[in-house]
């Protein structure tokens, strides 16, 4: 059987839902199915089953799938780094701090990398369901595509262009993206997908034939728009979060920072329809809300520097202390908390540093070099923080 890639029209089409929607479709019929991304740019992590860490649309594509977890379904990921740099994540387990441009230069290296991982699943599975990053089409960056144009390529995959009709210009969209890519892997487009259509689906029927007929192009599916606030892979996913709050009986800020990771930690509060959250960017007034969650951080300090440069450290501060509204922390946020975070390893800042934090919990976060990856049944740990008086902690 042909593996498949899922290439979008543009970013935010829709891979990452498709990727396991069309793998459970593919089960359905009788196969085994693996997920899989080459290079991943995201915040949002989370402990495989082997150990390492990789992004949080993998795992969860996986676990939709109901297969195991590795390195091998996600070997190259990118998280928010000091400046114009990323934090790069290579089997799974941190490899080093990069410049942008410095990792476009050695990126041959990781192609190794990204092959074994492919041909490991693809040994052990029918078909691996490879999902693209972004447009494949960015005509500037095609050479150093590695979850597009490369796979692809290389592998020969069978694939599935998914078209984001909610933008405006679908068909521009789709005629684009496919007439720019190269001659062979225009023959390998076996269909569109055309995602998040509103209202009547039977009004595009007329531009189904369009392009079916005119581009030459099936279209398998129309699919509607809905509010599916699980499995956010990065920011420009997290606004899609859509919820009806008129029934709602609490309401939950989530204080959302510039490099807040892990969005996936409280998506339990936006399944209930019984709680409204807000994501809070500026020093808007907290104390209409019953409770307060400070996320994960990528970037611990640079984002409790952010919570003081808006004024919402001092908020935080005064609400907790005297009104005793409820509040929650998740990883960074949770390190947040203490009184001091010091960073003599210089894992996040250029010179041994120490920064006044919150100071509700009598102690202080120290950073070790060594990156924490523990999995513990469903809940899993991924931090630099440590501290003497709480020694693990623990996320869900």
């Amino acid at each position: 059987m042909h593996n498949i890639s899922i290439f979008g029209t543009s970013s935010d089409a829709g891979k990452s839902t498709l990727t396991w929607v069309i793998g459970r479709i593919l089960q359905d019929a009788g196969y085994s199915v693996a997920p899989f991304k080459a290079q991943n740019i995201s915040n949002n992590a989370h402990v495989a089953d082997d150990g390492s860490e990789i992004a949080i649309a993998q795992h969860f594509q996986a676990k939709a799938l109901g297969v195991p977890t590795s390195w091998h379904n996600n070997p190259v990921l990118l998280k928010s780094g000091r400046g114009s740099s990323a934090s790069l994540i290579v089997r799974g387990k941190s490899a080093s701090d990069k410049d942008v441009k410095e990792y476009y230069r050695d990126l041959d290296t990781l192609k190794p990398t990204v092959k074994e991982a492919f041909e490991y699943l693809d040994a052990n599975y029918d078909c691996v369901v490879a999902e693209g990053a972004g447009s494949p089409v960015e005509l500037n960056l095609m050479d150093k595509d590695l979850s597009n144009i490369f796979i692809a390529t290389k592998y020969n995959t069978k694939i599935i262009l998914v078209a984001d009709i909610e933008k405006g210009g679908v068909f521009a969209s789709i005629y684009g993206v496919y007439h720019l890519l190269p001659k062979d892997l225009q023959h390998n487009v076996i269909g569109v997908i055309v995602n998040k259509f509103r209202g009547d689906m039977s009004l595009f029927d007329e531009g189904v034939d369009i392009i079916e007929k005119e581009f030459g192009i099936p279209v398998p599916g129309v699919l509607p728009y809905e509010p599916f606030n699980l499995g956010f892979e990065d920011s420009q996913s997290l606004l899609n979060y859509t919820k009806n709050c008129e029934k709602a009986t609490r309401h939950v800020a989530v204080i959302t920072y510039p490099t807040m990771s892990n969005y996936t930690d409280f998506e339990p509060f936006l399944a209930d329809p019984n709680t409204c959250v807000e994501f809070v960017t500026a020093n808007i007034d907290l104390s209409g809300f019953e409770c307060i969650i400070l996320p994960g951080s990528k970037r611990v300090m640079e984002d409790l520097a952010w919570l003081k440069r808006t004024g919402l450290f001092e908020q935080i501060q005064k609400h907790y202390k005297e009104q005793h509204i409820h509040l929650i922390g998740i990883c960074g946020g949770y390190q947040m908390m203490f009184g001091h975070i010091v960073d003599n390893e210089c894992v996040e800042v250029q010179e041994p540093t120490t920064v006044k934090a919150l100071g509700f919990i009598d102690d202080d976060i120290v950073f070790q070099k060594e990156k924490i990856l523990k999995l513990h049944g469903d809940t899993y740990e991924i931090h630099h923080g440590t501290s003497k008086a709480y020694p693990s902690e623990y996320k869900t």
